[in-house]
């Protein structure tokens, strides 16, 4: 059966001073990963060994990184930094930078492997390793964010396990709303492919971390519709950059482009994570939910 439709409702339903998102049409948040080697790795061990892709990857800390924090300050604009606890540990004078310019610093596992491909105790060892790494910098992050999105419907209850206060990782809505996990409340800021800067512009061909390299032109066309989209209906533009991506110099100025878009419209409001998971909380008529485990006949669906 499927989950339950929510019926579309006004964005002048939603506005105003008690709405999560004030008085604003939309909320924009300005995620980036600071992956670095991890995607590489993840892929196996071997690619240590490839001085291309290493390189590649490093390119987010020596350059990436610090080309994005100089963007944001030209806006004085705060945003969310996803970091891997590994990214901690070779770069930890990064992400101190970071989070001394005022930027959120966010869980994002450790090694970079996608859970649903861990076991139970895999994935909680790989969310304590990276809790740990954050700590040892003066961390305590409160979002968190799966790598690749790809949650296991025990990660929510792990984040708030940790004391986590927010996820965005699950992909069915495109407004916040609060999971109810037997341990607490979780607040779920909804992110989409649409929005990352992955599928427009990762290539790496050992190991496959993808095989396209799109004109930042047409990135910033989607993601404008996407703005105007959500403008309309009442979202979350929740944009998701990697900074070994989006930190190269026509990738970087194409961002810049985009946040003037989002400042020249008027009526989008700018948040951290944080911020957002706190105007969430603080709105009554945000929905409350149990996430909805599919159920799968084996005798329809096999695991192939």
């Amino acid at each position: 059966m499927a989950p339950e439709q929510s019926p579309e409702q006004p964005t002048s339903e939603y506005a105003g001073a008690n709405s999560w998102r004030g008085d604003a049409a939309a909320v924009a948040m300005l995620t980036f990963a600071v992956d670095g080697v991890t995607p590489v790795l993840a892929a196996g061990r071997r690619h240590a060994d490839n001085a291309m892709a290493i390189t590649h990857q490093q390119f987010d800390a020596r350059r990436g990184v610090p080309r994005l924090l100089s963007i944001l300050d030209e806006f004085g604009i705060k945003a969310t930094f996803f970091v891997p606890g590994l990214s901690a540990e070779l770069w930890p004078g990064v992400v101190t930078a970071i989070a001394e310019r005022g930027h959120d610093i966010a869980h994002h596992s450790y090694s970079h492997r996608p859970a649903t491909g861990l076991s139970a105790i895999e994935e909680r060892i790989e969310f304590e390793r990276g809790c740990e790494a954050l700590a040892a910098l003066g961390i305590s992050a409160s979002g968190y964010r799966s790598p690749m999105w790809a949650a296991t419907w025990n990660s929510a209850e792990l984040a708030v396990e940790h004391g986590l206060t927010y996820d965005t990782s699950l992909m069915d809505d495109d407004r916040p709303y609060i999971i109810e996990t037997d341990r607490g409340p979780l607040v779920e800021l909804p992110p989409h492919w649409s929005l990352d800067d992955w599928e427009q512009y990762a290539y790496l061909p050992e190991p496959h971390l993808g095989y396209v390299i799109e004109p930042p032109e047409k990135a910033l066309s989607l993601w404008t519709a996407e703005l105007d989209g959500l403008r309309e209906f009442g979202g979350l533009f929740q944009l998701t950059a990697h900074s070994f991506l989006s930190g190269r110099a026509g990738r970087a100025r194409n961002l810049r482009r985009m946040i003037e878009i989002i400042c020249e419209r008027g009526d989008v409001a700018f948040m951290t994570g944080t911020q957002l998971r706190d105007a969430v909380l603080a709105d009554p008529t945000v929905e409350r939910r149990k996430l909805d485990r599919l159920t799968v006949d084996p005798a329809v669906y096999p695991n192939w």
